[in-house]
């Protein structure tokens, strides 16, 4: 039987001749989310063998990797904002950069007793979530074409504990006029932003996994900014804010 150490050396070596970045991590982030570890524990459990089913299902998490699938859709979370969020290829994995954009909300916004928010194009409800957690008396309102979206975006909120704190709403931002739901003080989104030009140049793991509505406009990568600036007066309360 194999131990920890032999398969993550075995695992290293496959994902680097497959052109997988970082490969070391990869393999030891995609074993200790099998073993129900943190990534450095396995560093204290090198001997300790694999039984047989972790080293079929750690082979077939190498394999997927291997092919380019996101580490984030195997093991079927990320951690974002001290928190962990559900995702699966109907949204968009959560980036750590995203978290620049929840720290300057709450930095704004600090001082008020009680505030609305939406985040227009909600994805995995990672931004809704973090702010309705973070913000103490607040109503924060996610809108997204995707109803699958939507699915998973209620799930992590309520396995998130703000599920009272949040609503989820089926919206296209071109079509809809948003006149069901109430005026908000913030508007927030992290829209698609890749120009249909440029999308052929990103990373396998996006061009082929992630959903490409979330991604690119298939158009100049404005498209979105356009349409959110020219709804703004029609959604927010005066004197809001959009981030």
């Amino acid at each position: 039987m194999l131990t920890v150490l032999e398969s993550l050396n075995l695992s290293t070596d496959y994902l680097q001749k497959h052109n997988i970045e970082s490969p070391r991590i990869n393999a030891e982030l995609l074993l200790a989310s099998i073993l129900n570890c943190k990534r450095l524990d396995l560093y204290l459990a090198f001997d300790k063998p694999l039984r047989e089913e972790e080293l079929e299902k750690y082979r077939n998490f190498i394999k997927r990797r291997g092919k380019f699938e996101p580490l984030q859709y195997i093991t079927g979370s990320v951690e974002f904002y001290g928190m962990e969020i559900k995702v699966n290829p109907s949204v968009l994995i959560p980036r750590a950069e995203t978290e620049i954009l929840i720290d300057v909300v709450i930095e704004q916004v600090k001082i008020k007793e009680e505030i609305t928010i939406m985040d227009i194009g909600c994805g995995s409800g990672n931004i809704v979530i973090a702010l309705a957690a973070n913000i103490s008396n607040c109503k924060v309102f996610g809108t997204d074409i995707s109803k699958d979206a939507l699915k998973i975006s209620t799930e992590n909120a309520e396995a998130n504990g703000v599920k009272n704190k949040t609503e989820f709403h089926l919206k296209d931002i071109f079509s809809d006029d948003f006149s069901d739901l109430p005026k908000v003080d913030i508007i927030v989104s992290n829209p698609p932003y890749v120009s249909e030009e440029k999308f052929v140049t990103l990373q396998n793991e996006i061009k082929y996994f992630e959903p490409n509505i979330a991604v690119t406009d298939f158009s100049d990568g404005y498209k979105f900014y356009k349409a959110i600036s020219e709804k703004v007066k029609k959604l927010l309360k005066p004197g809001g804010k959009i981030f």
